[in-house]
């Protein structure tokens, strides 16, 4: 069955990339592990904040590729240890989020479990920019051949 996309009316010419955006977001979020909260601090800032207990920082790594912000944990368990109850996960993840345009990542902190990656919004100055019409010479008239008697 082929899928109907919004973005194939000839009003959304150029806005390809929002449907690849759109699949990005759909994919891969089935998975909640590891938790995150997502939360506004000031009027153009933004903090990630992930839930990784039993992580230490030399097991994460943070890439930013275009406007993907992807994290990556790989917990090694412990060979020595014997478990009689295991309910602390120690798996590998991968957790995306797409940036929208103008948001930076200023850094990165670990604190106790919890890895919190702040970000800002540039402020972009909106402006105003008239746009001149120009004149097309105009084409000389054209005259009808005279047949040939």
């Amino acid at each position: 069955m082929e899928r109907l996309s919004l973005f194939n009316s000839p009003l959304f010419l150029g806005f390809d990339h929002f449907e690849r955006l759109v699949d990005t977001l759909a994919k891969g979020q089935e998975d909640s592990y590891p938790p995150y909260n997502i939360e506004q601090v000031g009027e153009c800032g933004f903090r990630i904040t992930l839930a990784l207990a039993g992580f230490r920082k030399e097991n994460v790594n943070i890439s930013l590729e275009d406007n993907q912000l992807t994290i990556r944990g790989r917990q090694e368990p412990d060979p020595n240890a014997v478990y009689i109850y295991r309910g602390i996960a120690t798996r590998q993840f991968i957790r995306s989020f797409v940036l929208a345009d103008g948001v930076e990542v200023k850094n990165a902190e670990f604190d106790n479990g919890l890895l919190h990656i702040n970000l800002f919004r540039v402020r972009n100055e909106k402006s105003v920019r008239n746009i001149e019409i120009d004149s097309i010479p105009e084409h000389p008239k054209k005259t009808p051949l005279l047949e040939s008697k």
